[in-house]
């Protein structure tokens, strides 16, 4: 494609150079090549100038960024250049979120659950569905391995390009509060957004819980959704712009509820009222967090036209999200659980859901992450402190921190409220220390990483799973 096609309708302050042919889009200019237009959107000049000249070295036909730089390669200046990468990648693979439904998952907790749920209803539908998220891209057999919650625009768009091309209809993403800021999505219109719940997270980038909110909030103007489903029970869903809206809940007045018929370790039967219209379903995710993750992506999917039978069949298929509060093990007489629950309030939530079940005590294996929101550790530890018997403190993925630092903040909030804990730096060994101390009744949650297959320190990702280590650790002693 000739540069002067791909930038029409784009909002330049000024190009210089020739046109040429753009064969392909680039970021990093490590691996920038032939003929690609590459992104320099570093807001640094003298920075972007070093990326600029490296990239052109490699050989690429132009250079889009905030300033002009010192190359001898065309170049197009923006006044944004995360938008513009956004712009461009969309207009590069010939706008293929227009010709697809595009349906956004946002919140601080069960973004993932919630998009698996409405993804199952549209296929139990009938549809061909694309499903983009923490856990990677699934659609039409094909499966992408994750890398973040929302990719970065020249692959989301490679992505919605092939799934146009393979005949989806409707894609279903999660979009995290990074991916609003930073501009990722801004070319989509999307057909029906939800919003999840907002507490606390993301503050090392955002700062405050005001600046964290508005990101999100910015997925509910008129003009970046055209409809909308909020939770009716979280106070945030009151200041979300939105015009024609749908509300779920359980506490408060909403368009869309529910009645748990039964419950158990295992999962909840539910019987649904949606806008005065009754189905039953069972969720075969425990918790009631998991009933308002059932709410939310049955009203997306009737919104979005599927039928009862759909929303009824859709659900109950459903065996579990990777990671999700997910039983992975049964151990002399205990339950073992996974989950991703990695802010206090989705560690407060997955422990209460399995204390309602728990006949013995109620075990806990978790950290923090490094380089992340360092006042979220005490604040995690007083939740594990209050919510759970007994509790192992260890490492989750302590990047460039140290382990034993972030295990000391989290104690010094689990202090304030009990001392039933051990620390226990290794996470399998932790894991392993939890495991010995299980019997009948008794129930483990390993918290933080949930389906992850990694654990990152100092740079290196080296491959880690609590699922296989659990299981691993399980057949050894027996």
């Amino acid at each position: 494609m000739k540069l002067s096609a791909l930038i029409q309708g784009i909002a330049i302050k000024y190009g210089t150079g020739g046109d040429v042919e753009i064969q392909s889009l680039c970021a990093d200019s490590r691996v920038a090549g032939e003929g690609d237009l590459f992104f320099c959107y570093e807001r640094r000049r003298e920075v972007g100038q070093m990326y600029a000249e490296e990239a052109v070295k490699r050989g690429v036909s132009a250079v889009v960024g905030e300033f002009e730089y010192d190359v001898a390669c065309p170049q197009i200046v923006v006044e944004n250049g995360r938008i513009a990468m956004a712009q461009l990648s969309a207009a590069f693979y010939r706008n293929p979120e227009r010709d697809l439904r595009m349906v956004a998952v946002t919140g601080t907790n069960g973004k993932t659950t919630v998009a698996h749920m409405i993804s199952s209803i549209l296929k139990a539908n009938g549809e061909r569905v694309g499903l983009i998220g923490t856990l990677g891209a699934e659609y039409e057999g094909v499966t992408v391995p994750p890398s973040l919650t929302t990719p970065d625009p020249v692959s989301l768009f490679a992505l919605l390009s092939d799934m146009r091309e393979k005949g989806v209809e409707t894609v279903v993403m999660e979009v995290s509060a990074h991916a609003l800021a930073l501009g990722k999505v801004s070319p989509i219109t999307f057909d029906v957004s939800v919003f999840t719940n907002l507490s606390r997270d993301h503050l090392d980038d955002f700062q405050t819980m005001e600046a964290y909110g508005s990101a999100k909030r910015t997925l509910f103007l008129p003009q970046v959704s055209k409809r909308a489903v909020v939770n009716a029970d979280d106070p945030f869903s009151r200041t979300l712009p939105v015009q024609d809206c749908v509300t779920y809940g359980l506490d408060n007045p909403a368009d869309v509820f529910a009645v748990v018929e039964s419950a158990s370790v295992d999962g909840s039967r539910i019987m649904l009222n949606l806008n005065d219209e009754l189905c039953e379903a069972d969720v075969k995710m425990t918790g009631r967090h998991n009933v308002y993750n059932a709410m939310a992506a049955s009203a997306a999917a009737r919104v979005l036209g599927a039928s009862l039978r759909a929303v009824s069949v859709g659900l109950s298929s459903l065996q579990g999200v990777d990671g999700r509060l997910e039983r992975v093990a049964d151990f002399r007489g205990a339950h073992v659980f996974v989950d991703f629950a990695h802010t206090p309030d989705g560690l407060e939530k997955s422990l209460l859901s399995l204390r309602e079940f728990c006949s013995g005590k109620l075990v806990c294996v978790f950290g923090c992450g490094g380089n992340r929101d360092a006042e979220k550790r005490p604040l995690m530890g007083e939740v594990a402190a209050k919510y759970a018997d007994f509790s192992v403190i260890t490492s989750d993925n302590p990047r460039y921190e140290d382990a034993c630092e972030i295990i000391a903040q989290i104690e010094e909030g689990f202090r304030k409220v009990s001392r039933n804990y051990v620390t226990v730096q290794e996470r399998e060994k932790g894991t392993q220390y939890a495991l010995e101390r299980i019997g009948d009744g008794d129930i483990l949650l390993v918290a933080g990483k949930g389906g992850e297959t990694y654990q990152e320190i100092m740079g290196i990702k080296y491959t880690y799973s609590d699922k296989t280590v659990i299981k691993s650790l399980i057949e050894k002693l027996g």
